[in-house]
């Protein structure tokens, strides 16, 4: 295969800034993420888990969203919950930018 076989719908660079952050909560869970901010997706986040290797596209709406964040990482509720508030105080309200 060479880059003719290729239909790109789309390509770009751009600079983002990644956070690392390690903590435990009161669920006693430790997480490994990183938190990357980019001019995509409306304001919302890409949030690793560094332990399982899974990422998500976040918002506040996501994390209101009932059993997402449990669902998504496979976490139980108490974890889910540690979770939910951390980001709550690093994700910011989406924007749009038409």
């Amino acid at each position: 295969m060479n880059m003719n076989d290729i239909d790109f719908l789309s390509d770009g660079t751009e600079e983002t800034s990644t956070r690392f952050v390690t903590f435990i909560g009161p669920s006693m869970h430790r997480f490994d993420l990183a938190v990357t901010t980019t001019n995509r997706f409306y304001g919302k986040k890409l949030v690793t888990d560094l332990q399982s290797g899974l990422t998500a596209i976040l918002g506040q709406d996501d994390l209101e969203e009932e059993g997402y964040l449990e669902s998504f990482y496979r976490l139980g509720d108490e974890e889910a919950e540690d979770l939910r508030h951390f980001l709550s105080m690093v994700i910011g309200a989406v924007h749009f930018t038409d």
